[in-house]
């Protein structure tokens, strides 16, 4: 476990330095070195992040950690226990015609090794994808109600690991807000409340 902890550690740092996209304003965004079985995958972080050095720091993250809580997992001891990863670890940046720009493809490509060498380093059996952006990275999306609520085993780095996806918590959308959002966020948090790996995170000390 030290010495899980300890690479978990310098790969955050070295995390930290990249500049490998000169359109994505940083510094990037990590969540604390949790060694956990568990992975939330976000989709980029907000200004906000960036200038609180947190993922899913601002009112985007109240109401998933709402979610969390309804769970057995509060922020604080959600933060601690579960790894907090993203598809991109630096703003995009604003639209002129306002909200955030969605990262391109290399910005994509150029993030996806530290996604990688995390999921290496910790084996997660649960990955946790929230928003369309994140749930794609892993299988294809047209529509949230298509892939929200179930449980989906599919390989990921050469070992099958459970996936259970979640509508991006952004006030802008109304999806889980309304039906049939509502009753499947609360399948996708049953699952996940069912499953070994968040009943391990939720015993570790």
């Amino acid at each position: 476990m030290k010495d899980i902890n300890k690479t978990l550690e310098q790969h955050q740092r070295r995390l930290s330095r990249c500049r490998r996209c000169p359109d994505m304003q940083g510094p990037p965004v990590t969540g604390q070195p949790a060694v956990s079985p568990v992975m939330l995958i976000g989709q980029a972080p907000g200004n906000r992040e960036i200038e609180l050095h947190r993922p899913f720091a601002w009112t985007a993250g109240k109401t998933l950690f709402g979610w969390f809580e309804r769970i057995g997992l509060d922020e604080a001891a959600f933060r601690q226990r579960v790894y907090m990863a993203a598809v991109c670890r630096c703003f995009p940046g604003k639209l002129d015609k306002g909200g955030d720009r969605v990262p391109g493809k290399e910005e994509i490509a150029n993030c996806r090794s530290w996604m990688e060498a995390e999921v290496e380093l910790l084996q997660p059996p649960l990955l946790i994808p929230v928003g369309k952006l994140a749930i794609g990275q892993f299988m294809p999306v047209s529509k949230l109600n298509e892939v929200i609520g179930q449980r989906h085993r599919l390989e990921v780095a050469g070992k099958v690991r459970d996936i259970i996806p979640l509508p991006h918590p952004s006030g802008a959308s109304t999806w889980h807000r309304t039906e049939p959002g509502i009753t499947l966020l609360n399948k996708a948090l049953q699952a996940i409340k069912r499953h070994p790996a968040w009943k391990e995170a939720q015993d570790q000390c």
